[in-house]
């Protein structure tokens, strides 16, 4: 049974939402991944689980308090209201938000664990010869730490594309607009279209599959999933 028209502009929006997200955390996750896995600040612990609480919080719950903030009288709905652009809930931005805070351990915590690994020797012989914090990182950090950047990427898109809890709290279920592929599964299965459930179903399993497969090849993935899920 091939994919409707509603299936593929879901698919559409999806893809675009991770897309978007992940390009989001890479640039926002790794100055925080920087200064967790080289800081001796007290405030390490505390911001290392404030970025892991997804990890272990319900989705419902993150989503739940994200649409209080964002309601006209919450504390961002009041910030977008005073800038013009109304509430962020039921959007593609709000959309982009939550999915920023639900998807953020999955990026910053391979970054973390890839500078970590690199260990201070590179970089202080880089700066005997005179190289800059900025030539530090581009030159030593980021070649050694490639395998932890590639698996944040892969984590983040995926994590993202397979969201249901948070994106329906604040996003809700608008064709076109913030119904994404979690969603629309959950749609056709509440219909009895158990048909087109199964074929978006099994596309989403074949593709978590891949992205593992992917992750696992690497050794920051394998090391990271040792982490994750204590194996």
């Amino acid at each position: 049974m091939p994919l409707s028209g509603d299936d593929l502009q879901t698919l559409w929006l999806t893809l675009k939402l991770a897309t978007v997200v992940t390009c989001l955390l890479l640039v926002l996750g790794t100055p925080l991944a920087w200064w967790l896995a080289r800081t001796r600040s007290w405030l390490r612990g505390p911001v290392a689980a404030v970025v892991a609480l997804p990890l272990v919080l319900p989705p419902t719950v993150l989503g739940f308090y994200l649409l209080l903030a964002m309601a006209p009288g919450g504390p961002l709905g009041l910030v977008t209201a005073s800038l013009g652009l109304g509430t962020l809930a039921f959007t593609f931005e709000g959309l982009v938000l939550a999915s920023l805070l639900y998807s953020m351990p999955f990026v910053v915590q391979p970054i973390q664990n890839a500078i970590e690994a690199i260990g201070n020797r590179p970089l202080e012989a880089a700066a005997t010869l005179r190289a800059g914090p900025f030539d530090r990182f581009v030159s030593i950090v980021l070649p050694l730490a490639r395998p932890g950047f590639v698996t944040a990427a892969i984590l983040g898109f995926a994590h993202t594309i397979g969201e249901f809890g948070v994106v329906l709290m604040i996003g809700g279920n608008i064709p076109g607009e913030t119904r994404v592929m979690s969603v629309q599964i959950y749609d056709h299965v509440e219909a009895m279209d158990y048909a087109r459930a199964h074929w978006l179903a099994g596309g989403m399993m074949l593709f978590s599959f891949l992205v593992l497969m992917l992750v696992y090849s690497t050794r920051t993935g394998r090391r990271y999933g040792a982490m994750r899920y204590g194996s």
